[in-house]
């Protein structure tokens, strides 16, 4: 396992072990992020936990234009009530999406530290936030890094109305010109709407 110090260097990703760990340690710098996401590596590890740098292979991705949206889902959207926004909202929504409880999780993964930590790369315009809205109250949201190159990692999402964190997801994948959507790692609800798993060395190829 390969411990970082202060210096911001990462190992090679093709040394990531069968489980996508990369490496232990370091902070969460404006920096550090930046260089991480650059070479498509990224932060994940439960409060009280040292910093775990990750780069799965696979890699699980969705193309936009292969978008899939249910019939019940597009009959819903055309239904509801709901406003959608990007960064208008972004602390509040990475604040929600730590509060949000996951099957499999003890603890939240967006500690304190990191909030701050997003929180400037969107000041600076790296990280953005989709926001739902619902008789102006915040029913859902996601967020991500724009690492350019037209690629987009997205990190969480939360709702607490059934469907509202799909309609906002949906909805920056139909309005966007990004080439590729960073998932990081299978979910079953995001293969639903199209995902795939390609080859780390394929994706990084796009950044």
């Amino acid at each position: 396992m390969y411990y970082l110090n202060n210096n911001i260097v990462f190992p090679d990703v093709s040394t990531a072990n069968e489980h996508g760990i990369l490496a232990v340690g370091g902070d969460l710098s404006v920096e550090r992020l930046l260089e991480a996401y650059k070479r498509g590596i990224f932060p994940w590890f439960e409060s009280g936990e040292p910093i775990l740098w990750w780069s799965p292979n696979p890699r699980f991705v969705l193309y936009p234009k292969n978008l899939k949206v249910s019939k019940s889902m597009k009959q819903f959207m055309r239904n509801c009530n709901y406003t959608v926004t990007v960064n208008k909202a972004f602390k509040t929504v990475i604040s929600s999406c730590s509060k949000i409880k996951r099957t499999g999780q003890d603890d939240t993964w967006i500690t304190n530290g990191m909030i701050d930590a997003y929180v400037k790369l969107h000041e600076l315009g790296y990280a953005k936030s989709v926001e739902v809205w619902s008789n102006n109250k915040l029913v859902a949201g996601l967020y991500g890094v724009d690492v350019g190159n037209n690629v987009f990692c997205g990190e969480s999402m939360f709702t607490t109305e059934s469907n509202a964190s799909k309609a906002a997801f949906i909805t920056f994948v139909q309005n966007t010109n990004y080439k590729l959507i960073d998932c990081q790692v299978y979910t079953n609800h995001l293969q639903s709407l199209g995902a795939e798993e390609i080859s780390r060395d394929t994706f990084i190829k796009y950044l």
